[in-house]
């Protein structure tokens, strides 16, 4: 499995940034894609995943700032981040989960948001 994360960057309080990923050779149970990020000094945390349902899950703190959305076609994930905050500084990271071939991760993207 590869997944290739981009779209970090710098950006100040109240913008916003894309981040995508590319996903090749998933797992024939992949059944799930999302992000996670972590912060410094702190544990990975989920932050948005869509099944393959279309049935999505965020964490509460970008419930209604951000959106992730896939397009199954081309093998992509995305995750738009509007009206970002300091507190979502992290290196984020791209995620899929498979029932049973487990978890795979990407190579991961800093996003910094400055006051």
């Amino acid at each position: 499995v590869q997944l290739q994360a981009s779209g970090g960057g710098l950006v100040q309080a109240g913008g916003s940034l894309r981040l995508s990923c590319a996903a090749s050779g998933l797992f024939y149970d992949t059944n799930a894609m999302g992000w996670y990020r972590q912060a410094p000094g702190k544990q990975r945390e989920l932050v948005a995943r869509i099944a393959n349902s279309g049935r999505t899950d965020y964490a509460d703190s970008v419930k209604g700032r951000f959106t992730v959305s896939r397009d199954n076609a081309k093998n992509m994930v995305y995750l738009q981040m509007n009206s970002l905050k300091p507190e979502d500084t992290a290196v984020y990271y791209c995620n899929a989960h498979a029932i049973w071939s487990g978890e795979s991760w990407g190579q991961g993207t800093l996003v910094t948001v400055s006051s």
